[in-house]
């Protein structure tokens, strides 16, 4: 059993909007678009103070 082809991803694709309806799934599309947002920026900011965390032992 693979990866579904593209004629079964369109089938699953009309009856989460049948269910959820165009309104609704654009509205989670958008939360889960800001989500991906808010933990790259947090995976960036991670990053900068482990980078200056070492750079401070370095310099000392």
């Amino acid at each position: 059993m693979g990866m579904p082809g593209p004629f079964e991803l369109v089938i699953i694709l009309i009856i989460v909007i049948l269910i959820f309806g165009g309104k609704r799934l654009k509205n989670i599309a958008g939360d889960l678009g800001n989500a991906v947002k808010g933990f790259k920026s947090s995976m960036k900011d991670s990053e900068k103070k482990t980078d200056d965390a070492i750079e401070s032992k370095v310099e000392k």
